[in-house]
């Protein structure tokens, strides 16, 4: 299945998915293209070192930012990508795509959401207001996409605690290594093997594969 992963970083997240593809993790997994909206950003870097197609589309381009979403989802379409996945993007996908990849997009989350969340919630705030709220366990999420700001169905959860003396910068190094670079993948490879499916708003994980061509013409 051909992939896209969308980056404004350095690409922590979408190096975990290339070293699960590396080991032999995500067999049906076809990573084509990695698209971020900042020229600088390492993810892009990482891209070419694994000979693939680095992209660098920033919303400034755009006299309007629906055009951005057009140009974006263009992009995509003419690449045949079958599933977006969201590794540290901090562009809100809009209309265009998402209506063009309906539960066809899956994010990351630094946290249990609903817990710290929504807009203004990404990066290291996010481990910020965990520890000035002082709760006990935190952890990521990750969910297929949908018109609001991490409102989609939650796919998979998983917790990690935060420890005394935790700064945001070692809580969310702690959340990447112990929750989003397991999840990710797992994520990606259950959803390439066609045993994600959502169903009146929330994910069912199948035992056996379904039609992951997002046609309804199979025989």
């Amino acid at each position: 299945m051909r992939v896209a992963v969308l980056v404004s970083g350095g690409g922590t997240n979408l190096q975990a998915l290339l070293d699960a593809k590396k080991d032999g993790k995500l067999p049906e997994a076809e990573f084509c293209t990695v698209v971020s909206n900042r020229k600088g950003a390492y993810a892009l870097e990482r891209a070419r070192q694994h000979g693939i197609e680095a992209v660098y589309l920033p919303t400034t381009r755009f006299a309007e930012r629906e055009d951005f979403h057009k140009a974006l989802r263009d992009l995509l379409l003419e690449r045949q990508i079958e599933l977006i996945v969201l590794a540290g993007y901090l562009v809100v996908l809009g209309e265009p795509v998402i209506r063009a990849f309906p539960n066809r997009i899956i994010n990351v989350h630094p946290s249990l959401i609903p817990s710290f969340c929504g807009a203004g919630c990404y990066g290291l705030k996010v481990h910020e207001m965990v520890l000035e709220r002082g709760v006990k366990v935190t952890g990521a999420t990750v969910h297929f996409v949908d018109g609001g700001t991490d409102t989609g169905p939650i796919i998979f959860q998983k917790a990690v605690d935060v420890l005394p003396g935790d700064t945001p910068e070692a809580l969310q190094k702690r959340v990447m290594e112990q929750a989003e670079w397991k999840l990710l993948p797992q994520a990606v490879d259950f959803f390439t093997r066609g045993l994600l499916q959502v169903e009146n708003g929330r994910t069912r994980i199948l035992d056996r594969p379904q039609n992951t061509t997002g046609r309804d013409d199979q025989e």
